[in-house]
């Protein structure tokens, strides 16, 4: 950390050069500069290793550090500025736009321009290469300029430096993405590990196959050079009753592969605007994007239902939502799993667009025999008159019910200091769950 801060201000010092000599030529005090290359600390700071990996060259560097100075020295164009400029005055050439809530100057593609191209027009449209969509800035979500209104110069934007750098360089470290109105996701994590969860051995089997290219498609795409015929993405579809372990899967399998696995909210995805859930979407796998991350899209049916004859202007934007969704799923690099209760609820179309499809079915009696036999905590006792062969083959019930069945009995175990379970408490336990899912007793 310490070491990064030195880092940190090795670069604010080279950046201070850079824009004093640029201002000094452009008031001609100056015909003009070289700087010495920089050197900094070898160290683990992300600006070192971004340094040692990317070798950027000096524009890049340049823009790195304009996008950066604001969030750590909010003042230092200002005093850059007054320095040059004792008497105050407007001085449009170095661009830079005014925040709500910030007191200082905000580096605009203008300022980078004037930084790095002056009057030159060949070195200004270098800098508009580099903050371009072509640019590695763009596509890796590093550096970027900010969209302006319609008729107002491109490079009139500002430079908007990818949050997540900012904390690397800031804190050494990226914090996961809360719950927000932006981030409509939550992450999911458990305690549990693989011999807790019960499946047929079918679902088993394709789950495996999930795992497999997790861990052995980078080998497949780069090493043996078929990145030209395959997409880089895997998309997933989980259908089957709620609580037969759909969510649980998807969460052991970023467990067990260092994926961090996030369940989209769907109903806070969809807007009734036009055009607001693409939005939406966009924001998410924006932010998801590059970072392997396993994306879970629990109830999807909300938006990959059969799709409607287009009788409205409704049907019709709810069809291209649909559409953009498709296209950002394909498009993303991960994993992406859609879960859905029912199978038939699915347009065939969308079907299609997945490597695979798995059954998560109800548990047959042998497998609940297996989730009855893990369910309780072991200080609690179990009555010799509770046969689970007898209770897996006589009562219907996804691993969930049997977990919720489990939290009920143990509770009223510890209420009573009994710290234990005979049938009639259990079949209380069940009939309970049973009216609770719907089901005739």
């Amino acid at each position: 950390m310490q070491t990064n801060a030195a880092n940190l201000e090795i670069a604010f010092d080279w950046l201070k050069t850079v824009i004093n000599e640029c201002l000094k030529i452009h008031f001609g005090q100056s015909g003009g500069f070289e700087l010495s290359p920089l050197s900094f600390y070898n160290d683990n700071s992300w600006l070192a290793t971004f340094m040692e990996q990317r070798q950027p060259g000096f524009e890049e560097f340049t823009l790195l550090m304009l996008a950066i100075t604001p969030h750590l020295n909010p003042h230092f164009f200002n005093q850059i500025i007054a320095e040059h400029l004792p008497e105050g005055g407007n001085f449009p050439e170095f661009g830079g736009v005014k925040a709500t809530n910030h007191r200082g100057i905000l580096p605009t593609g203008e300022t980078a321009q004037f930084i790095l191209g002056g009057d030159d027009i060949e070195k200004r449209l270098n800098v508009q290469h580099i903050l371009s969509s072509e640019h590695w800035f763009s596509q890796q979500r590093i550096l970027w300029l900010e969209p302006v209104n319609v008729g107002e110069p491109l490079m009139s934007g500002r430079l908007i430096l990818d949050p997540e750098i900012i904390e690397l360089l800031t804190l050494g470290t990226v914090a996961k993405p809360r719950f927000s109105m932006n981030f409509p996701a939550e992450y999911l994590e458990t305690g549990m590990a693989w011999d807790d969860l019960v499946l047929h051995p079918n679902t088993l089997s394709h789950i495996r196959e999930i795992e497999n290219w997790i861990t052995y498609n980078d080998t497949l795409l780069h090493d043996w050079g078929m990145h030209k015929k395959l997409k880089s993405g895997y998309r997933a579809l989980f259908y089957g009753p709620s609580g037969t372990g759909k969510t649980l899967t998807a969460t052991l399998l970023g467990k067990y592969t260092g994926k961090d696995v996030f369940r989209i909210d769907l109903s806070r995805m969809v807007s009734k605007y036009i055009g607001e859930t693409e939005k939406n979407l966009s924001k998410l796998f924006d932010k998801a994007e590059h970072k392997n991350w396993i994306l879970f899209f629990d109830e999807a049916d909300a938006l990959f239902g059969k799709r409607t004859d287009i009788r409205d202007a409704h049907d019709k934007y709810a069809n291209q939502e649909v559409s953009y969704l498709l296209q950002r799923i394909e498009s993303y690099n991960g994993l992406v799993i859609l879960a859905t209760n029912q199978r038939s609820n699915i347009d065939n179309a969308f079907a299609r667009r997945f490597q695979t499809i798995i059954h998560f079915p109800m548990p047959r009696p042998e497998e609940r025999y297996q989730i009855w036999n893990k369910a309780f905590p072991p200080q609690m006792v179990i009555a010799d008159d509770i046969d689970w062969q007898h209770v897996a083959v006589r009562f219907e019930l996804t691993g969930a019910g049997i977990t919720n069945i489990m939290h009920y009995c143990a509770l009223e175990a510890l209420a009573d200091q009994s710290l234990c379970i005979d049938f009639k408490r259990l079949e209380t336990a069940i009939l309970r769950e049973y009216v609770k899912e719907g089901k005739v007793v």
